[in-house]
């Protein structure tokens, strides 16, 4: 008689998520890390909208240069003050705790600002909330990975960089807002700052009903209430721990740590570099940070001023509006690419991403040229249209998924480090191109943009040769493709990797797990113990594919330790 094998699948919801009260309930709750995005993007954005103000340019002296450049740098120098701390506190004191501290920071940051009088405070204001947001860009994505249900990480991962530009959007329509009813005065500037201070006081109150990280809890031998999460929220809102899709969740989570535990144990920063695995894993990591900041794009995120002046453009109703306009369209598309990113697979968004970069963004150089060189009316209106074209391509794939590919490629003991690093890289060069690009801008104009232009070839040979596919994959099984064999880069979605084969067993049924059990009931010596925690009237085994077992007649529960990631999953009934 032919044995059954069902794969990952066959437990997936598959009705409407609003239909199952565990999703809605998850999915409602992953609203408030995905607000640390926008206020990042709130943040970022607002000296768009400040240096477009007349009353801000008047109540700090029209700043320029250094001063200016400063002013828009301070953000990304707080920032890179508290990455290299926060994955610690992420680690140790988990997501929500990470996500509340740099809430706390945040809020100071912005009530200072708000209040400054001085551009000296000023600055120092924002180097304040770029301490903040250092830990809540850590753990906020962190957490919406490891919480939310395996068929929408992609989604959500994706969707959190991209609600960066939704917060990019309050901030330069409150600066138009306020422009046309404060004018001139000083509250023109105020009011949009003040309004800042939403978000941390809703995360600092909201983050405690939240859950937290079934994996962070796993990882410090609290197995018996990640299985409870990930029944409340991954099983029908049910309190069902012998669930067959929480048992095999809690199997890869068990696995990964194991192997993780293995091979490091005691993680730090040289551990993201400790392997060839992981050196490939930061060498991506770190390039895509790099390109996310040095594509073109930080010319219209920090500058549009200058860039509108020097397209002829002067009017600030007319700046405002662009710019506001702008973020709609880059909100739109980040989350076209959002939505594709399960569709086409994350290669081939970054590929139709930088080959449109390039193209565009050469056009606008000829544009920008012509009218400076010429004077020409037409290249100067010609080049508004270019600047949202090159948005759309830059926006397809680096917003929503920059984020949610350094997450799917590292392994559970490097995550919160690797994120950091990733973010750390983002603000470095960031940071630099705030200071460079107006000295160079003034310097040598229109050439600048070539090498741009230069650097986007560069971009596009590297997506073209390293960048793999890890559609279709757990958090788990994505990382486990850096581990051994060179991974290929069109590695395409498994629809059938995952088995699970049902082979007769006789023993007692496993007993649900009830509140008074404790904490370490997982991790358990037992066998007989381990292997009732593991199944529903089973037990489960990771086994490489090519030693799947159509029978009975294998080893113990204990085998889980000891196999691949790259694995099958099999249910003995």
């Amino acid at each position: 008689m032919a044995v059954p094998e069902y794969t990952i699948a066959d437990f997936i919801h598959r009705e409407s998520w609003w239909k199952n009260r565990g999703l809605l309930v998850l999915n409602i709750y992953l609203i408030l890390p995905l607000l640390s995005s926008v206020l990042n993007g709130l943040d970022s954005s607002i000296l768009n909208g400040l240096q477009i103000l007349p009353g801000w340019q008047e109540y700090f002296h029209n700043p320029q240069g250094k001063t200016l450049g400063l002013i828009n740098s301070a953000h990304g120098i707080g920032a890179l003050s508290g990455i290299p701390f926060s994955p610690y506190v992420s680690d140790l004191l988990g997501r929500r705790a990470s996500m509340f501290i740099g809430a706390a920071f945040g809020l100071a940051g912005v009530l200072t600002q708000a209040l400054c009088t001085t551009v000296q405070v000023f600055i120092g204001a924002r180097v304040l909330i770029g301490l903040g947001i250092a830990f809540s860009i850590n753990a906020a994505p962190l957490l919406i990975s490891e919480l939310s249900y395996p068929t929408h990480r992609g989604k959500f991962t994706s969707l959190y960089n991209s609600m960066w530009y939704f917060g990019s959007i309050i901030s330069s329509w409150i600066c138009l807002v306020a422009y046309d009813q404060a004018g001139t005065s000083q509250w023109s500037w105020r009011v949009p700052v003040f309004l800042q201070a939403a978000v941390p006081i809703l995360q600092m109150m909201l983050i405690w009903f939240i859950p937290e990280s079934p994996r962070f809890l796993a990882a410090k031998g609290l197995e018996s209430r990640a299985a409870r999460v990930l029944a409340q929220y991954h099983a029908n809102g049910t309190n069902e721990c012998d669930h067959h899709l929480v048992a095999f969740e809690m199997a890869q989570i068990r696995h990964a740590l194991n192997l993780e535990r293995e091979i490091a144990s005691s993680p730090s920063y040289l551990t993201c570099f400790a392997t060839p695995g992981n050196r490939r894993r930061m060498f991506i990591i770190i390039s895509l940070a790099v390109f996310s900041q040095w594509s073109g794009n930080g010319l219209v995120s920090y500058y549009i001023n200058i860039v509108l002046d020097g397209s002829g453009i002067t009017a600030t109703q007319t700046k405002a509006a662009i710019n506001g306009g702008l973020q709609i369209f880059n909100l739109a598309s980040a989350l076209l690419g959002t939505m594709l990113v399960d569709k086409l697979g994350r290669r081939k968004l970054f590929l139709i991403s930088n080959i449109g970069m390039l193209i565009v963004f050469s056009m606008w150089t000829t544009t920008t040229a012509l009218f400076k060189e010429t004077g020409s009316t037409v290249a100067a209106k010609a080049t508004v249209p270019l600047i949202f074209m090159f948005f759309f391509f830059y926006d397809f794939a680096y917003t929503p998924i920059i984020v949610s590919y350094t997450l799917e490629i590292l392994p559970y003991n490097i995550r919160a480090r690797g994120l950091a690093i990733k973010s750390f890289s983002s603000y470095l060069f960031n940071t630099f191109n705030t200071f460079v690009n107006p000295w160079a801008l003034d310097a040598i104009g229109w050439k600048y943009y070539l090498v741009y232009c230069g650097w986007l070839v560069l971009e596009l040979v590297f997506v073209m040769v390293f960048i793999i596919e890890t559609k279709g994959r757990t958090l788990e099984e994505t990382a486990a493709l850096f581990d051994g064999v060179k991974p290929p880069r069109n590695t395409t979605e498994r629809r059938d990797s995952t088995t699970f084969t049902r082979i007769p067993q006789y023993g007692p049924r496993p007993p649900r797990l009830e509140k008074d059990i404790p904490d370490n009931y997982f991790g358990h010596e037992s066998s007989s113990i381990r292997s009732s925690a593991l199944r529903s009237h089973s037990y489960i085994e990771l086994q490489e594919r090519s030693r799947v077992q159509q029978g009975s007649g294998f080893g113990s529960p204990s085998h889980l330790e000891t196999q691949s990631e790259e694995s099958v999953v099999t249910f003995a009934k």
